[in-house]
């Protein structure tokens, strides 16, 4: 069977996407050889692949982004640091990038590379040689569609498709101004490019960069991206990637009073800050349970995604009111079953885990690529954009009230849901890698399929709670 290399940036959010699908096509029988940070090799090992971490000058640990890049605190939250990211967190590393790319290759020949779509060597090595002097490249899209369109508004500031030709004249305007704002980014990532050897293409960065890749595989479905005239050819939506099954830890000693709520006619509310963005628990964690604290019509359940969560979420509030119920990890796949509204800071993964379960949402995203989710989840119906990240009490509890007072909310989310089911991005990914050998005697599964999915699952799980 065709050997495959999977490639990601050294952070959980971009990590836990391309080690499931690893695992997937390594429990298919393939050889697969993970590249990506050091600190990840525990779950890469648990799902039986190979590992090699990427060399130091690309590596850095994003549980504290302060100590890997001091410099980077000195900028501003915003657009200011999302640009400096863009030079030095995904632009800088290209050549190393694409440098342990090259000798993995040597000792691996591999039919594909698969990458997270931020794994700017990836792109690189595409653009560096031609197709068929190298491997099939598949960029794997974990966050919104980033190429500009004259069919939606510029991507970064979460603004919605322009409503009539006044406004997209003024979207247009504006982005030349960020395209002449940004032109530093861009030259800088070009210069990165250029040090590893390879000419990024005129034009826009992020459609240069889409279209080198072979295939690029886009993780949602086309009810949750704006539709464009001008989308590249190479991309394809395949679906979000399914939530890793239960790995048997034990439930939360207050897990029946999910079944009780709703027998008592009470709604359930979850907020969490996902497992990257959640190390400052009053962004989101706090403000959420002060708006609904106290309120015995609701139950609260607060996921912190972190060991300590509880404790430093108790710390902000000084008490946990009596209808809330807090936890570091829970399922969420039997969780959200039992949700009626799930208030989130953005996270492109925990969104689409939502939906795919048609639970409607109160987001409040302010960085990174969390505005453009949140407009998203605003253009499509499927909850309220509170448009920050740092909401107040008083926000977070009107749009709660909103969502479960409009019954519009929960059923376009169960019309994303219905098109979510209709995806299945694993099989689209195992089916392409597949297809790369021409014999059917390849495409035989060569291992226990119970047990490619225990280790699997058991490796995505190991990689958030390493998040």
């Amino acid at each position: 069977m065709p050997k495959v290399i999977v490639a990601a940036t050294p952070a959980a959010g971009h990590t836990g996407p391309l080690l499931r699908i690893a695992g997937h096509l390594a429990g298919l029988g393939h050889d697969v050889v993970f590249l990506g940070g050091a600190r990840f090799a525990e779950p890469v090992a648990a799902a039986g692949l190979g590992f090699r971490a990427l060399p130091a000058e690309a590596d850095f640990d994003d549980r504290d982004l302060a100590v890997a890049f001091p410099e980077r605190e000195l900028v501003p939250p915003g657009p200011e640091r999302t640009a400096w990211d863009a030079m030095h967190i995904f632009g800088d590393p290209v050549p190393a990038q694409l440098a342990a790319l090259h000798e993995l290759l040597a000792q691996f020949p591999t039919a594909a590379l698969i990458y997270d779509s931020l794994f700017l060597g990836g792109a690189a090595l595409a653009l560096e040689r031609k197709a068929g002097d190298r491997p099939v490249v598949v960029a794997v899209g974990t966050f919104p569609v980033m190429v500009g369109s004259r069919d939606t508004a510029p991507f970064g500031p979460g603004l919605l498709p322009p409503a009539d030709d006044a406004e997209r004249a003024r979207y247009a305007a504006l982005t030349e101004q960020l395209a002449e704002r940004g032109r530093p980014v861009t030259e800088h990532v070009r210069r990165a490019f250029a040090a590893a050897g390879v000419e990024l293409p005129a034009g826009e960065r992020a459609r240069a960069v889409t279209e080198a890749a072979d295939h690029f595989l886009q993780l949602t479905v086309p009810g949750f991206e704006y539709p464009r005239g001008d989308l590249p050819t190479n991309v394809r939506f395949v679906g979000a990637l399914p939530l890793p099954a239960p790995d048997g830890a034990p439930l939360p000693p207050w897990w029946p009073e999910l079944t009780r709520a709703r027998a008592e006619g009470r709604k359930v509310v979850v907020v969490t800050q996902g497992t990257a963005a959640n190390g400052d628990v009053t962004a989101l964690l706090a403000p959420t349970v002060r708006a609904l604290g106290e309120r015995s019509d609701l139950l609260v359940v607060a996921a912190t995604g972190r060991r300590d969560g509880e404790r430093l979420l108790t710390a902000a509030v000084s008490r946990l009111p009596a209808n809330v119920r807090a936890a570091g990890y829970v399922p969420f796949d039997a969780l959200l079953p039992h949700a009626d509204v799930l208030v989130s800071n953005g996270g492109y993964g925990g969104v689409h885990t939502a939906l795919g379960h048609g639970v409607p949402l109160v987001v409040a995203g302010g960085s990174e690529d969390k505005p453009e989710v949140a407009a998203r989840v605003e253009w499509t119906g499927t909850g309220v954009n509170l448009r920050t990240g740092r909401p107040s009490a008083e926000a977070v509890a009107a749009a709660v009230e909103r969502v479960l007072t409009d019954p519009g909310y929960r059923r376009r989310a169960e019309e994303l849901r219905t098109e979510l089911e209709a995806y299945r991005a694993l099989d689209v990914i195992a089916e392409l890698v597949a297809g790369l050998t021409p014999t059917p005697a390849d495409r035989t599964h060569r291992s226990d399929p119970a047990d490619r999915t225990r280790r699997a699952d058991r490796a995505a799980a190991l990689a958030a709670e390493a998040g």
